[in-house]
């Protein structure tokens, strides 16, 4: 029997540790729940990881058609957002991706997906952008989060709120930071982002 084949899609917090992992699953939350499907459903689903450091929606989209329409997955998760906001902190002089440019992209790519595969579509939030909620950063995810909501609801697709999971855990105060750059999730960051993937979508 066809093993389910899961991609998911997105930038370096999603990429981390593939390309030192003969796998190329990586060290990050794909692989935790690669492990979860393993120890809690008796199964591995082939996973394929997209995860591309420094990409923006932009560069998702350039190759949407190699990565996702070609492998005709049967469940896309999509992670993306952090970098569109961030390089408008550390790199104002390139090219922005504005939200209407997110969000118009965003469509073009859901549209796409469920027009020329059957994949199953999961949207994550983007995390954060420094562990402190009234970070300039978080200010400016705002309305990409909002975007993501809109998706979600648009097109009834799962939405993964790690961007409030994330949130939740920093008021909370807990010790164990969750990345190790304001961005890059640590394990306790990964984990989060693993577990709050599962409980939305395979703890039902």
């Amino acid at each position: 029997m066809k093993k389910e084949r899961i991609v998911f899609i997105g930038d370096s917090i999603t990429e981390w540790g593939k390309t030192d992992d003969f796998r190329e699953i990586g060290d990050n939350y794909v692989r935790m729940i690669r492990d979860y499907y393993a120890t809690s459903k008796g199964y591995v689903p082939e996973i394929i990881n997209k995860g591309i450091g420094g990409n923006r929606i932009t560069d998702l989209q350039a190759r949407w058609q190699e990565d996702v329409i070609d492998l005709q997955p049967d469940i896309l998760s999509i992670s993306i957002g952090i970098n569109d906001v961030w390089r408008q902190l550390d790199a104002s002089d390139m090219d922005q991706v504005t939200p209407d440019v997110f969000e118009e992209i965003y469509h073009t790519l859901i549209r796409r997906t469920l027009e020329e595969t059957n994949a199953q579509i999961i949207l994550m939030d983007p995390t954060v952008i420094e562990e402190d909620a009234e970070s300039k950063g978080n200010q400016l995810l705002k309305p990409y989060l909002e975007i993501v909501e809109v998706m979600s609801k648009t097109y009834q697709l799962p939405r993964v709120k790690t961007h409030e999971a994330f949130l939740d855990y920093i008021e909370r105060g807990l010790e164990l930071p969750l990345t190790i750059d304001g961005v890059h999730t640590t394990s306790t960051g990964d984990t989060l982002m693993a577990k709050t993937w599962i409980e939305t979508i395979l703890s039902k």
